[in-house]
């Protein structure tokens, strides 16, 4: 599978994870070199766009994406 399209400036990754490089790689191997669609970021990215992401969503929140996207 290809890589995430937002992977090179994902914020998540440059600035949440920058103090925990194990799990910062566990992650990235399932949402940004895996099924990036299951990814929370990026669901609201390709919904409402990158400058709407909060800052604090992490990849596995599939529930608060759809909060913050009022889907549930």
């Amino acid at each position: 599978m290809a890589n995430c399209i937002c992977l090179p400036k994902c914020p998540f990754f440059n600035d949440k994870m920058a103090n925990m490089p194990s799990m910062s790689n566990l992650i990235k191997t399932k949402y940004c070199q895996g099924e990036s669609s299951e990814c929370a970021r990026y669901i609201v990215y390709k919904a409402i766009g990158s400058e709407n992401v909060p800052s604090d969503l992490f990849p596995n929140q599939v529930d608060r994406a759809k909060e913050i996207l009022n889907l549930e």
